[in-house]
């Protein structure tokens, strides 16, 4: 699988998360991953920074940039683009943990 982007929609939330799939593993970013877990940004941050200080995982191996195209704030019609930092399977897992999220861990049939 390369560049594939699922929908998941969990009950408990209203909106969908845009799940990215490439290089055989899922990507979300932090706002996702919010998003999947029910937890602010912030903590989410938090989180991300303290998995990397403990040497639980490497930042090089876990964390890509893709581009992201959303619509211009000020510019009605305009698109614009930034790369927006993901991070791979392994640390939405431990983030899961650390949040105590039973949404984010669960497993599917």
């Amino acid at each position: 699988m390369k560049d594939e982007i699922i929908l998941y929609r969990p009950n408990e939330i209203a909106e969908h998360i845009e799940v990215r799939i490439d290089e055989e593993t899922v990507w979300l970013n932090k706002e996702q991953m919010s998003l999947l877990f029910g937890r602010d940004r912030t903590v989410i941050s938090r989180h991300i920074n303290n998995i990397f200080q403990e040497g639980e995982l490497q930042k090089d191996v876990v964390c890509a940039f893709f581009a992201l195209t959303t619509q211009h704030g000020a510019i009605k019609g305009k698109t614009q683009t930034s790369n927006v930092e993901h991070f791979n399977l392994d640390i939405i897992i431990s983030v899961g943990y650390r949040v105590k999220s039973k949404q984010g861990t669960q497993l599917w049939n």
